[in-house]
């Protein structure tokens, strides 16, 4: 069960954040479903003529129309047309075609950091690239949350205890697995110097992509990223983190998702620099990442000196295996445990 603190602040994002933006029906749904379930969601799928779907890190139930959860889809309750328009409403303030950019990315950020994917039909321009969406028909809110402290069983690994400086690190791991939990409190705990007793607070630089590590909202990180902490919004990894290095003189670059050339280009710019790049890759294993040339390409070259897998065997930011740059295992996980609540 989480800390009362944990609950706490969950029921205030749920009760605040998110019922606020939801069609009144789906409101009601989901605030007379049982507290656990609350406590637990991750994701709110809202598609227009389904069932109205949820996801916790035990696994997707539906809603029937009492608010339970329950698996048969037959039993669930569906959500009509007027409940999606509604609840895009609420969520951009009836101002949804001002949103372009927002729009052309395919989602929504938040108060709270929260992000709302969105599906429909898009429209192309001439050129063949997506320039906006219309007739919107599935949402997915993603629930962002905040776990203080999430880091304090991994930095050991982040940590060259000669002289005390950052490795350059490489989180790989699946989808859902706290990735993106776990570089934010990184980022907080390098830039407030709570890292570690002698390393004192650095400069750090977030380039983030999706407006999930640090969930900005008007340029206003709504995440405690750190007090030393600046932040490139719903900017491209490669050209942000060369705009950091220009700008901002961080001593430590964190971003989400590598995996492109020009994203390579960018983290042994900063290397070479003398920046120290924490990032992240979807993979379940080294050898799943080592098949995309760019990443291939920053391991031959001893770019990161550690690997760090998650998983969620045993709940989100579950500690696989770490590797050092050579490829050696320096830590791996032995049995199985299941998630429980």
């Amino acid at each position: 069960m989480l800390p009362t603190a944990s609950q706490n602040r969950m029921e205030m994002v749920i009760r605040e954040q998110i019922l606020p933006v939801l069609a009144p029906v789906i409101r009601h749904l989901i605030s007379r479903s049982p507290r656990p379930l609350q406590l637990a969601l991750e994701e709110i799928r809202i598609r227009q003529g389904k069932p109205l779907q949820v996801y916790t890190h035990q696994g997707d139930y539906y809603l029937d129309p009492e608010g339970q959860p329950i698996r048969l889809d037959h039993k669930a309750y569906r959500v009509t047309q007027e409940e999606v328009s509604q609840t895009i409403q609420l969520l951009t303030r009836s101002s949804l075609y001002a949103l372009e950019e927002e729009l052309r990315r395919g989602y929504l950020t938040i108060a709270g950091g929260h992000r709302v994917g969105l599906a429909g039909r898009t429209v192309l321009s001439s050129e063949g690239f997506v320039q906006t969406m219309k007739d919107i028909t599935h949402l997915n809110i993603r629930i962002a949350r905040e776990v203080p402290g999430v880091a304090d069983s991994i930095k050991q690994h982040l940590i060259n205890p000669a002289g005390y400086k950052l490795y350059n690190a490489l989180i790989i791991s699946p989808p859902q697995c706290g990735k993106t939990t776990l570089l934010r409190d990184i980022a907080r705990q390098v830039s407030d110097g709570l890292l570690h007793p002698n390393l004192p607070g650095q400069k750090v630089g977030i380039v983030d992509e999706r407006s999930e590590l640090a969930g900005c909202v008007n340029g206003i990180p709504q995440h405690a990223v750190g007090s030393r902490t600046d932040v490139l919004d719903a900017c491209p990894k490669a050209e942000g983190m060369l705009m950091m290095i220009r700008s901002m003189s961080p001593q430590l670059l964190i971003t989400d998702e590598i995996g492109r050339e020009a994203d390579r280009d960018a983290i042994l710019e900063a290397v070479h620099a003398g920046v120290a790049v924490i990032a992240s890759a979807h993979g379940h294993n080294m050898a799943e990442v080592k098949k995309r040339p760019a990443i291939r390409s920053l391991i031959e070259e001893q770019v990161f000196s550690r690997y760090l897998v998650l998983s969620r065997r045993l709940g989100p930011v579950t500690l696989e295996a770490v590797y050092d740059k050579h490829g050696q295992c320096l830590h791996r996980r032995e049995g199985r445990a299941e998630w429980s609540s």
